[in-house]
């Protein structure tokens, strides 16, 4: 029971860390925001990603790998555990990205323009990104976790917090799926796959037309039909194909 606990510790950590790396990512790195706009990232509404939140949880587990010695020579082990994180974070990302595509017919990111990527969902420059966390995790962040598990474990009192965290999150993910049915039909009607980021910026845009205010954390919320921003999204898509021919 503890050991699960001490995961759902993690998987809050993580989520909401890795909110907020990609909310810094998109708003001054990023290429695909070339106006520097604050984007809501991900799936659900609220401040919090769950593949970080379980790309935290796998580099908790994989670190602990390191007592057993793998390898020998201390430096090749250390390399063969980021190896492991980095493959094992493409891994989680390919399948949150193919079930997304293939079951909800959305496409939560697109890294098509990435060199040797594979269906749009992963590519060699992201894996390489994920190994450098994994360094990043296993040298600066790891004894601070071991850290906060063990000041969890001695206040357990404070595990409320984690219940309250997974009942608001339960709730996001709910109405998440909601508005993926709805997108589901839509791109099932029209024979097209939903782009996620695409149709939140075309929404942020028509709040920036009409001179109202858009709210960040309702990144879907409009009094124009959600059908007519799909439209939109679609005419917007084949216009840049036409450009770029």
């Amino acid at each position: 029971m503890r050991f699960f606990l001490n995961l759902a510790f993690l998987f809050l950590i993580g989520s909401v860390s890795g909110w907020c790396i990609e909310v810094l990512f998109r708003r001054f790195i990023s290429s695909a925001n070339p106006e520097r706009k604050w984007i809501n990232p991900g799936f659900c509404t609220g401040p919090y990603l769950p593949l970080y939140g379980c790309g935290l949880c796998l580099m908790y587990l994989i670190a602990g790998l390191e007592k057993y010695n793998l390898i020998a020579n201390p430096f090749w082990n250390k390399m063969l555990l980021f190896l492991t994180m980095a493959v094992c974070m493409t891994l989680i990302e390919y399948i949150a990205g193919i079930i997304s595509l293939k079951a909800g017919k959305v496409r939560l990111w697109d890294y098509t323009n990435e060199w040797g990527n594979i269906q749009g969902i992963i590519c060699p420059k992201f894996s390489l990104i994920w190994a450098a966390l994994g360094a990043v995790y296993y040298f600066l962040i790891h004894p601070h976790i071991l850290e906060a598990i063990h000041w969890l474990t001695q206040n357990l009192a404070y595990s409320f917090v984690i219940g309250m965290f997974f009942g608001i999150f339960v709730i996001d993910v709910a109405n998440s799926v909601q508005l993926t049915a709805k997108l589901k039909r839509f791109a099932e009607e029209n024979n097209v796959v939903v782009r996620y980021e695409a149709l939140k910026e075309g929404i942020r845009l028509h709040y920036e037309k009409t001179k109202r205010k858009y709210n960040f954390f309702r990144p879907f919320h409009s009094e124009k039909p959600l059908s007519e921003h799909l439209k939109d999204m679609m005419n917007s898509l084949e216009q840049r194909r036409r450009n770029q021919m």
